[in-house]
């Protein structure tokens, strides 16, 4: 297991983090969320000023899987202004008050964040559970991704876009497969892969 990281950063590195940037134009078993024995949890030493950060976002002894879907539920109006949480292939990277805490992800398990859209959508590489905002929050979408080569179907669901208008799918790390989403007769379909060097953060996909 990876360790948990603490470091200091300027203010000016919180606003820099790679994420999101302002606007442009049935239970499959691939795609739950890793369980207890499988989530990264944090360990290791860490400063006192990581320990505090954590605390006053009520974070304290929770794995990235545990802050990530804290921060999923949470409506926008009430997320956290002076914090920025990055998701990562291999960590998810909390900051604010010039420190930055990295906390390791599942090793076996891809966090890709998706945000379909019709009219709006922006350019997003590492998901920022804070700051990206997509079009579609509330709405019910059918979720179908099907892994390439051996025509599994890695999930097969409708799920509620959550209220910063994206939608979170826990995938096997290392695969490829094309992800489709419908929505009120609309569709729209994309390439997807989860390894070391892919993005968390999908915002291409447009229902048409």
């Amino acid at each position: 297991m990876r360790p948990i990281r603490t470091v200091l950063v300027t203010t000016f590195a919180l606003a820099v983090l790679p994420g999101c940037a302002g606007s442009t134009t049935g239970s499959v078993a691939g795609e739950r969320a890793p369980t207890s024995a499988q989530s990264a949890s944090p360990s290791g030493a860490m400063s006192a000023a990581g320990q505090a950060l954590l605390a006053k976002h009520s974070f304290s002894g929770r794995s990235a899987v545990e802050i990530i879907d804290q921060l999923d539920r949470t409506p926008v109006s009430s997320r956290p202004k002076d914090l920025m949480a990055s998701v990562r292939p291999d960590e998810l990277v909390v900051s604010g008050e010039g420190t930055e805490v990295s906390l390791p992800m599942p090793e076996d398990r891809f966090y890709l964040s998706v945000a379909p859209y019709v009219e709006t959508t922006h350019e997003c590489f590492n998901h920022s559970l804070t700051t990206c905002k997509g079009e579609m929050g509330g709405e019910d979408v059918q979720v179908r991704l099907v892994e390439d080569g051996t025509g599994s179907v890695v999930v097969g669901d409708t799920k509620t876009v959550f209220d910063n208008g994206f939608v979170g799918l826990w995938l096997p790390k290392d695969m490829t497969g094309t992800l489709r989403i419908t929505h009120g007769g609309r569709t729209g379909e994309v390439p997807i892969s989860t390894h070391d060097d892919d993005p968390t953060c999908l915002t291409t996909l447009r229902l048409t």
